[in-house]
């Protein structure tokens, strides 16, 4: 892909995030990213995907008449501002406003900063995780990342037009057409480039979740069947994860697996220790959140360290099931895998006030670390999918450095405007469920419901193995109510497979283009329909 840049010194020098232009239009963007990210979580339940939105409004800024305004026509440069906005959306939504509005609803609000602190930490060792483990065995660059796919697609179409936009368009302007009519077409444009195996048992769990009362007679989210599979699921895929992380390199035996080895930027070996890392570095945040939060008083001893390990071992398995959803599927079932680490939780006996620390630190991990899983995928195409590793690997730091300013700007911005949002009763609806989670307290049938299932989740995602990932797709699907996205995604696998065995492999790239055109005109439909419907309100 030539890198997709203009000329040769740009191959040689990746645009610094701290040119003293790009560093204060990045910090806009992401000051306009957290805010609309807050209104919408807030008010809607939902946060946009804004990636698109900040690449065309780089696009829009590089056609200026204005000097300064013409670097911007760098891919590399707009790859950079659609990294701010980005980060910043899913930063103050996700991993900041979420948790610190758990407190509130609970007539706690002397535990919200401590969330706070709590959650800022989390969001970022979130992102610093996810960049020290992007191209390693685990989270290959070679990976879906379906929306830093169609992220990267809008830009190099903008770059070079022709055909290559024209097919873009036509696949955007049909996301548009196809959310009008209530259409997921992120799902279905999702199944054009996804693992076929994984995205069948999503669709099949999305349809499974909206159709068992009238299929089965029983509602499997009453049942806790969703949660016991992902329970069972996850907990194998932390095995499996840990297996391949700990594999050593074979000998080469002129099978060509040293060569495969090779093709990653990150070892296994700095896999393995970014991971152990992790877990300590969750560890600590436990601890001061516990401090931070009274819980020493709380407790006895045994609970308490009890509480520290439960609560990093949950955050980093937390952060591990969002990152592969997020990756093959494009959907990362964070709200619902922090009401599963509750549930665990109540049945363990920790006190009321624990529990809205567990619950939203859970919550902080995880966003952070897909959408710098879908940054960073953007960029590497752009980069020309790592033909000039000495390349990516700068282009991917400032990035990363990018993506963290954002979060700091994100937390500064819910720090001065969350006591607004709460005193104007905007709180994430998401946070209602939790505390009401918490005053019902769980039962002796709940957690037999829950060891239940996650039998078979564990079973099958044996079965299907870490490359495959068929039963944390498929509790995904169980956990998401959108029966639509189910049927976009089967018959968009349907459409892709008839159409390669027709047209073969060389259909590939444009079914790549299209699916690219579709999750985009779905995004940028999203996102002004939230603006819309907010502004209603």
């Amino acid at each position: 892909m030539n890198n997709i840049n203009n000329g040769k010194s740009e191959k040689e020098k990746h645009p610094s995030i701290f040119e003293p232009f790009a560093l204060i239009l990045n910090i806009v963007t992401a000051v306009i990213g957290a805010v609309i990210g807050m209104q919408l979580v807030a008010s809607l339940g939902i946060t946009p995907n804004t990636a698109i939105i900040g690449a065309l409004i780089a696009m829009l800024i590089a056609r200026l008449p204005i000097t300064i305004f013409s670097k911007y026509k760098s891919v590399h440069r707009q790859n950079l501002v659609q990294t701010s906005i980005s980060s910043a959306t899913f930063g103050a939504a996700n991993s900041l406003l979420i948790p610190i509005g758990i407190p509130f609803v609970m007539g706690k609000p002397e535990l919200i900063m401590p969330m706070l602190i709590g959650a800022a930490l989390a969001m970022f060792v979130d992102a610093a995780l996810l960049y020290k483990l992007f191209d390693s065995r685990v989270f290959p660059a070679s990976g879906t990342w379906p929306a830093g796919v169609a992220t990267a697609e809008a830009i190099i179409s903008g770059d070079k037009g022709g055909k290559r936009a024209a097919l873009l368009g036509v696949g955007a302007a049909g996301g548009l057409l196809g959310s009008w009519l209530g259409i997921s077409m992120s799902a279905f444009g999702v199944a054009f480039i996804g693992n076929i195996w994984a995205l069948s048992m999503f669709g099949i769990g999305l349809l499974l979740r909206q159709y068992s009362i009238p299929m089965f007679g029983m509602d499997v989210n009453q049942m806790f069947i969703p949660h016991g599979f992902m329970i069972g699921a996850g907990v194998v895929a932390l095995i499996q994860v840990t297996m391949i992380i700990l594999k050593r390199k074979k000998t080469d035996s002129g099978n060509g697996s040293e060569a495969a080895a090779e093709t990653y930027t990150r070892s296994d070996k700095q896999t393995t220790r970014v991971l152990g890392i992790g877990f300590v570095a969750y560890l600590i945040i436990s601890l001061v959140l516990a401090i931070l939060g009274g819980l020493m008083t709380e407790m006895s001893t045994g609970m308490f360290i009890g509480f520290l390990i439960f609560a990093a071992f949950a955050a980093y398995l937390h952060e591990l099931i969002v990152g592969i959803a997020a990756m093959h599927s494009g959907w990362f079932p964070a709200f619902a895998v922090a009401l599963i680490t509750l549930i665990i939780g109540l049945l363990a006996g920790f006190p009321p006030v624990a529990l809205a620390l567990l619950v939203g630190f859970s919550a902080a991990t995880g966003p952070a670390f897909a959408d710098m899983g879908y940054d960073l995928k953007t960029g590497y195409i752009l980069r020309g999918n790592g033909q000039d590793k000495e390349f990516e690997l700068h282009g991917r730091k400032q990035q990363y450095i990018t993506g963290m300013i954002a979060f700091g700007v994100a937390l500064i911005t819910v720090m001065f405007t969350y006591k607004g949002f709460f005193a104007s009763g905007l709180v994430p609806p998401v946070d209602a469920v939790y505390v009401k989670t918490i005053e019902a307290g769980a039962s002796a049938e709940v957690a037999k419901q829950l060891l239940l299932w996650a039998i078979p989740g564990a079973i099958l995602q044996f079965i299907g193995g870490p490359s495959r990932q068929l039963g944390v797709l498929f509790a995904t699907g169980l956990l998401i109510l959108n029966p639509g996205a189910g049927w976009a995604v089967l018959v968009g696998i349907l459409i892709r497979v008839i159409v390669l065995k027709l047209k073969g492999k060389e259909a590939e790239s444009s079914m790549s283009i299209l699916a690219a055109g579709f999750i985009a005109g779905d995004a940028i439909y999203s996102f002004f329909s939230s603006i819309f419907k907010f502004s209603q309100k």
